[in-house]
This record gives C-alpha cells, sequence and structure tokens, in this order.
C-alpha cells in the first residue's frame, strides 16, 4: 500500500495510464533573423490562446464554469503586457523564443514559488502549464491527450495540468493519481469538480505503478493499492458501492434546511476567495457566504485594485447572492500573504508580526478604499464586514472610526449604501479569545478563524512535519477557548460563527452545536457533507457528548471517543 494526500474522495479500481512528460529540449543558438523569431512567437500565442479556449470549453461542460476559468486565467496571464513584453524584448535581443520563454516563465515560477502562500505558489503550477503547452507548440509537440483513454483507467502522471483534465471523461478515468500536488492544487480542485478519485503527492508514483498494472485508488484515505488480491478488490468494490450510495443520500439534501435531528436551525455558509465563486456557493446549496477572502483580489499584479475595480468585484458577488448574506472579510496580508509590490519588509516571526488588521491600521489609505468599496456594494445585497485578526479593542475602534469616515464622506457624494451594515471580527488569537467580553460590546458577529486560533493557542505550525502531529481544533485548550468564545457571543446577544476548517469537521460537530455556535462556513464542496453530519445529531445528545468530551485531558482520547459515537459515521 503506497500513502499520498487525500485529494478527492471515492474509490476507483482500474488499470494504470502512465502519462509521460514531453522532453522540451530546444536549441539555445541565436536565431537567423529576430524579426521572424518574433513573428514565430506571436504565431504560437496565437495559437496557444485558441486551443486553451477550447480545453476551457470542454471543462466548463465537463466539471463547471469555476474550473474553466483555470485555463481562461492561463489566456489572462499570457496576455499580460510585462510577461509577453519582457519575451518579445529577449527575442529582440538575439534569443530564440523557446529560450526566452523559458527565462520569463522559470522567472515567475521562482517568484510565486518564494511567497510561503499556498494560493499564491499554486500560481507556479500555473505558469509551469503554460510554459508546457507554449513550448509543445513551439517545438511542433502533440499536447498530451486523455480523451481516448478506455474505460476503467487510472491516470498516474507527475502532475495533471488543468488543460490535461479539460480532456478527463469521468465515465472512463476512475482515479488519478500524481506525484506532486496537494489538496489546494489544481489537480485537486479539477479532480473533485469531476468527482474522480485521487491521491495526490506520492513520491516515486510513476515508477512504481507499471503501465497495464491494476490498482485500487482511494482517495478518502489518500490510499493506493497496487495489484491487490481478489479478497482486498472484492472489500474495495463494496467501499465503492456505499460511497456512491452516500453520495446519492447526499444530493437528497439539497434544498433542505439545515437543522439538527431535534429541529434546530443553523445557517450554513461558504467560503469564498473571488467573486466569481459565489456562483459555486449557489451550485453547492449554500446559505450565503460566511467569508469573502478579499486578499485574492489584490495578487497575481502589479498594483493596488482601486475603489472602482473593488466595488465591480464585491457588487458582482452581492448581486448573484442576493438576500443571501455576504462577509467580506477586509485584507488579510502578513503572515503567509505578501505581495511583492508593496514591498513588504521581511520579518522575523511573519505570524507575529504586521499582519491582517494591523497591517491595514498602519496603512490606513489601503483599507480605507476598501471600506468605500464595500459600503457601495451593501446597497446591492446582504452586506457585512469583518476585520481579521484583531486583537485588542483598539484595532476594532480603530476600523470602524474609518468606516463611520466613509459613510459621511459618501453620503457628502450622494452615494447609495447600508448605513447599518453589520460590523464583525475574527477571533483567531488567544486575546481576542479572552477578550471576547470587551470586544463584544462593539461587534455585530464573531467568526472564529480555527485555523491561526488552534496554532497560536499551541504555539505549533501546523505545515512544520516535526510537530504538525498536535495541531488540532479537538485539543482541549482549543475547545475551551471555542466554548468561552461562544459563551461571551451570547451573553451579548451576537451570533457567532466558524469559517475555519474546524467547522467542516465530523467530529467536530457536536461540541459545536452544544456549544451554541449559531453558523457554520465551509468551503462550498462541502456544503451537502456538514448538512448531513449536523442532521445525525439532536441537541441533547449532543449536549452529553459535549460533557463527556470536556471531562477529558487528552486529544487522542477526544478523537477516539469521538470516532466511536454512531452519529460521526459515513453513511
Amino acid at each position: 500500500m503506497l500513502q499520498g494526500i487525500a485529494a478527492s474522495d471515492g474509490i476507483g479500481l482500474g488499470r494504470v495510464m502512465l502519462l509521460e512528460e514531453h522532453s522540451l529540449v530546444y536549441s539555445d543558438l541565436p536565431p537567423a533573423d529576430p524579426k521572424a523569431e518574433l513573428l514565430r512567437f506571436q504565431g504560437a500565442m496565437e495559437t496557444f490562446c485558441r486551443n486553451t479556449a477550447k480545453q476551457a470549453e470542454l471543462l466548463r461542460r465537463s466539471a463547471g464554469h469555476k474550473e474553466a476559468q483555470i485555463l481562461s486565467s492561463h489566456i489572462q496571464m499570457v496576455s499580460d503586457p510585462y510577461f509577453q513584453g519582457e519575451i518579445e524584448k529577449r527575442i529582440a535581443e538575439g534569443q530564440r523564443a523557446e529560450a526566452a520563454l523559458d527565462q520569463i516563465c522559470q522567472l515567475f515560477i521562482a517568484m510565486f514559488l518564494a511567497s510561503g502562500d499556498d494560493m499564491t505558489q499554486q500560481r507556479a503550477a500555473d505558469i509551469r502549464d503554460i510554459r508546457t503547452a507554449l513550448l509543445c507548440v513551439l517545438l511542433g509537440l502533440k499536447e498530451i491527450e486523455v480523451t481516448k483513454a478506455p474505460k476503467g483507467t487510472v491516470l498516474v502522471a507527475k502532475e495533471i495540468s488543468p488543460s490535461v483534465a479539460a480532456g478527463i471523461n469521468p465515465k472512463n478515468i476512475v482515479g488519478i493519481v500524481t506525484e506532486i500536488g496537494g489538496r489546494t492544487s489544481h489537480s485537486a480542485i479539477l479532480a473533485r469538480a469531476l468527482q474522480v478519485p485521487a491521491v495526490l503527492g506520492l513520491p516515486g508514483s510513476t515508477t512504481l505503478l507499471k503501465p497495464g498494472s491494476f490498482v485500487i485508488v482511494d482517495g478518502t484515505e489518500g490510499q493506493v493499492i497496487p495489484e491487490p488480491d481478489g479478497e482486498v478488490v472484492q472489500a474495495y468494490r463494496q467501499r465503492r458501492a456505499r460511497f456512491l450510495r452516500r453520495r446519492r443520500q447526499l444530493n437528497k439534501l439539497r434544498g433542505m434546511p439545515t437543522q439538527t435531528a431535534s429541529g434546530e436551525t443553523y445557517g450554513l455558509y461558504c467560503n469564498i476567495s473571488k467573486p466569481e465563486d459565489a456562483e459555486k456557493v449557489l451550485e453547492e446549496d449554500g446559505e450565503g457566504v460566511g467569508l469573502f477572502r478579499t486578499e485574492f483580489l489584490f495578487m497575481d499584479r502589479e498594483r493596488l485594485p482601486g475603489e472602482e475595480e473593488q466595488f465591480a468585484a464585491y457588487k458582482r458577488a452581492a448581486a448573484v447572492l442576493g438576500d443571501r448574506p455576504l462577509t467580506i472579510r477586509t485584507l488579510d496580508l502578513g503572515g503567509d500573504k505578501a505581495l511583492p509590490y508593496l514591498n513588504m519588509p521581511k520579518e522575523e516571526n511573519p505570524f507575529l508580526g504586521l499582519r491582517g488588521i494591523r497591517y491595514c491600521l498602519q496603512h490606513p489609505e489601503i483599507l480605507y478604499t476598501q471600506l468605500r468599496a464595500v459600503l457601495r456594494a451593501s446597497a446591492w445585497g446582504n452586506v457585512r464586514l469583518m476585520f481579521p485578526l484583531i486583537s485588542t479593542p483598539e484595532e476594532l475602534w480603530a476600523g470602524r472610526a474609518l468606516l463611520e469616515k466613509a459613510k459621511v464622506e459618501l453620503t457628502a457624494q450622494g452615494m447609495a449604501f447600508d448605513p447599518h451594515i453589520p460590523v464583525g471580527i475574527m477571533v483567531e488569537t488567544p486575546s481576542a479569545a479572552l477578550l471576547a467580553d470587551v470586544l463584544a460590546r462593539d461587534a455585530d458577529f464573531f467568526s472564529i478563524g480555527t485555523n491561526d486560533l488552534t496554532g497560536y493557542m499551541l504555539a505549533c505550525d501546523r505545515n512544520n512535519p516535526q510537530i504538525s502531529g498536535m495541531f488540532s481544533s479537538l485539543q482541549p485548550c482549543v475547545l475551551r477557548t471555542i466554548r468561552h468564545i461562544v459563551q461571551q457571543a451570547h451573553a451579548h446577544h451576537i451570533p457567532v460563527g466558524m469559517c475555519g476548517e474546524a467547522a467542516a469537521d465530523a467530529l467536530m460537530a457536536p461540541l459545536l452545536l452544544a456549544f451554541g455556535l449559531t453558523d457554520f462556513s465551509v468551503a462550498p464542496a462541502s456544503v451537502l457533507t456538514v448538512r448531513n453530519f449536523i442532521s445525525h445529531w439532536s441537541l441533547a445528545e449532543a449536549r452529553l457528548a459535549a460533557e463527556a468530551v470536556m471531562a477529558m485531558d487528552t486529544e487522542e482520547e477526544i478523537s477516539r471517543y469521538l470516532r466511536q459515537r454512531p452519529e460521526t459515521q459515513p453513511l
């Protein structure tokens, strides 16, 4: 058995089709005619854009609009004046088109990988895909195609690019295995959209798994079983049947309220990063947006987005959602998210440095522009505003003061906005948790960010493999902190939700219900799953489970107890 990263749920049984990469070797000799070379490059660009547009349409039909945008963005990237101009400049100076393209692509790849942010680093994969596709055009090579793969095929590759994924027929491809990639990679996103089981980040898989050999891909557990015996195959066929039955049962929850077995109703919202993601919320039956991570509007560009550009993005999301809530979090930079064009200072310990609301209050002109845009968008829907990484009451007061200034200015300019827009905070620092009673006096709602809160409470970096095993929101200190935050929110009569990964954890469900959480915010793809496991618990059962858990001393004891509860088991 081989262990990788569980990237797309499900069980696939089939035979290996190995996707071998092209040898993209090119001559680095100077071209005889730089002008002709420039025309050759421009012709390759036109061919690339035409091919990519066709692939995006294929992907839209098989996976959806959002997934097709991954490929559409490749056309936007290569059309960027800086990207194209730098390549053409090098060609004019005497380089071959392949070498000039390769140099600029490698420059962008290195820049994105150095960001330290998962989402920004993913752009490196986009550039690698663009580089491969353009080099194939320049060298006259055909790109890898999987459209003719027979039924029962397991694709095995170093990486599945969006352009390759565009040709995947889910009726024929039963599993995907790659050497690189994680749950946030494009390979994972596309596999989940296509509902193909996938195990990623499995080093050596292109060597270990032989073409034509029979394998089992367990995308739920992240395991690959080469050449299983008959008994194992039968067991996994039964598991696959149970999984598909569960998926069908989940679809029956579409359009249903999010309720416990005893009838209590909760808000079930989604986390999004781009305005177009609001459409995915509706597709997945989300009840609104609990977290719009606006920092991604500021990435992959050379300058800050202006008020009009931001307003258009927020308005678009608000208009799509209609009466459903749209919670917009103000810019959350620092830590693992940096923007090169802002020349942010390198910090010794960025997670304890100038990040979140701290950065924005030190650069109030950036925050003020964003607040104006959010206020204007509030005239187009049910918009809420949220400040990230609040640590002290003074930070909340300062943010509110800027908001009031923006309201006065917009009123004087005759612009429409919601004067009573709700203003909440992310509770994700120990200080905010301990001061929850104070902060609740000036906040209209709380949203608990369990990713940072857990890391700060445990002084634990979840990306450090040496200690990541202790990173868990089921740690007693984290559970006590969450309970305290919810208690203080209720004492001051404000709603309290959760937008961290723990909100989608089946083991956390009874505890959050018992503590009194009012809403959950999860990835769109998790909506039906979360609605399902909430429906398994009555409030009385949840309270009994929470009472037992809160008397326990260790995460291991808590996890073992909750895993044994029948309510936490999959359908």
